[in-house]
């Protein structure tokens, strides 16, 4: 929803409720994130207009190009909908580890699955084996010093970014191979699944796709309506707002659900 939205009552809320729920994720290291994304959100904010002279109220001129106010608020709302992209996909990346992503879609799609498991677990696994290579290597006498050259820098770079790309390569055949042998995807995948289907998750099933539904039925009545070039025409906020903050508050009243309850458990130990 907050990629085809531009109205910035709705952008705001996206980006609050967003937020919220990625320092409940994360804790304090969530604000170094957070405060990152801000001078993103500025700059591609300013940038806009340098591209886009379209609007009607230039603001001042550079050269013979103008700079107006409309794109700028046209850049603002790009701007919100990249930041807002960013907390929700690190949202998802916290939350959909990769045993529940295999648990969900193991079955499904068992090769893709597999895949995107390698996939997600790559990065990660890369920043890891990199600090590591370059400890091993400082620890011989190998590793490049603040007092190196820009050359030998360069070729301490190569050198570990070489003994990465082996290991890769070399531990994605590993596991394809072990995966192969254990017959992953030849046949119907039987596993114990710890993940069960409650009263209390149709529950919020059928609250999400409510809500879900009443946005959309108020993104048909033209509540989310923005228009930015040539002139700046925002639909008025309507109940609109207040239910789609309700659909977008789902996953951080349920992360305080459990935390309450966890904290009830072992208090009662």
């Amino acid at each position: 929803m907050s990629v085809v939205i531009q109205h910035p009552a709705y952008l705001l809320a996206s980006m609050i409720t967003g937020a919220i729920y990625y320092l409940l994720l994360n804790g304090k290291k969530g604000w170094k994130t957070i405060l990152g994304l801000l001078p993103m959100f500025v700059i591609l904010t300013v940038i806009n207009p340098l591209f886009n002279t379209l609007g009607a109220t230039p603001l001042f001129y550079l050269g013979s190009r103008p700079y107006t106010l409309e794109a700028l608020c046209y850049g603002s709302a790009l701007a919100g909908m990249f930041v807002i992209m960013m907390l929700w996909f690190g949202c998802y990346n916290k939350v959909l580890t990769s045993d529940k992503f295999t648990s969900l879609f193991g079955n499904l799609i068992p090769s893709i699955s597999l895949l995107l498991v390698m996939v997600f677990r790559m990065v990660p696994n890369f920043i890891r084996k990199t600090q590591q290579i370059i400890g091993a290597r400082k620890s011989i006498g190998k590793g490049a010093d603040e007092a190196a050259t820009t050359k030998e820098k360069l070729y301490d770079g190569g050198t570990v970014l070489g003994a990465l790309t082996s290991w890769a390569l070399e531990g994605s055949v590993i596991t394809g191979d072990s995966m192969r042998a254990r017959g992953y995807g030849t046949a119907k995948r039987s596993s114990f699944m710890i993940y069960r289907i409650t009263q209390a998750d149709w529950i919020a099933l059928a609250l999400m796709l409510f809500l879900l539904g009443a946005t959309v039925a108020a993104a048909c009545f033209g509540q989310f309506t923005a228009v930015f070039v040539p002139a700046i025409e925002l639909a008025p906020v309507s109940w609109g707002l207040p239910v789609y903050t309700c659909y977008l508050l789902i996953p951080t009243a349920l992360h305080i659900k459990e935390a309450i309850q966890w904290h009830i458990s072992r208090s009662r130990i």
